[in-house]
């Protein structure tokens, strides 16, 4: 199970996150991050709003991982979501994961029946969070485990994204990751194990930032 949890959290996996700045790219040509201080402290933001909104969804998916409960919980967060860039990310890296999933965990076979008939019926949105729990609880995580592994890979992204605008190098990533792992844990022991009727947002300049991404004139990165 450790090697399938590896895996999932590996940077090689094609579901497509390394596309997303999570509004980062918008958050600096908008001028709101100047230094390493102003990263820092959108990165502790980000990781809050991942927390607070879309950890419960995660934590219900990884739960009771049957399409009954799934599909709730993607109408639920289809709705849920404010802006255009960050619900577009959402159904593009969710997508990504059932099907990769599918075809690696063939150990599974309810993860290629169900993506099979939920794509056939044309009512699914396969947003990430729903997705990413749905994965894990098919394969044997725990809830905890599933909520720590989706902070993590939103650390690993955001961080990711602002060596690559060169905010940062990449000996100044890893030590950034590492101060904030500590914080991430205290994030991740306030949100978790929460029921998806409380899921909110904390930070809505962030949703308002990373709306303004698709009017940039230049960008590298989808949202």
């Amino acid at each position: 199970m450790q090697w399938s949890q590896w895996q999932l959290m590996d940077s090689i996996l094609p579901t497509g996150g390394f596309a997303h700045s999570l509004g980062l790219e918008a958050a600096v040509q908008a001028r709101i991050i100047l230094g390493t201080s102003d990263l820092k402290t959108y990165v502790l933001h980000v990781l809050e709003n991942t927390g607070s909104l879309l950890l419960p969804f995660v934590h219900a998916a990884t739960k009771s991982p049957d399409m009954e409960t799934w599909r709730k919980l993607d109408r639920i967060l289809e709705a849920t979501l404010t802006n255009e860039v960050s619900r577009k990310a959402s159904i593009s890296q969710g997508s990504a994961l059932l099907r990769i999933a599918a075809s690696i965990f063939q150990e599974v076979p309810y993860l290629k029946s169900m993506r099979d008939s939920l794509l056939g019926s044309g009512t699914a949105s396969f947003h990430h969070a729903p997705v990413f729990g749905l994965v894990c609880g098919l394969i044997g995580f725990d809830s905890t485990t599933s909520q720590r592994a989706f902070m993590f890979i939103a650390t690993r992204d955001i961080i990711s994204a602002a060596t690559r605008l060169n905010l940062i190098g990449p000996l100044g990533a890893s030590v950034l990751q590492h101060e904030i792992a500590p914080l991430a844990e205290e994030m991740l022991k306030k949100w978790m194990d929460r029921p998806y009727e409380e899921a909110c947002q904390t930070a809505p300049m962030l949703d308002i930032i990373q709306g303004c991404h698709s009017y940039l004139f230049s960008r590298l990165f989808c949202s």
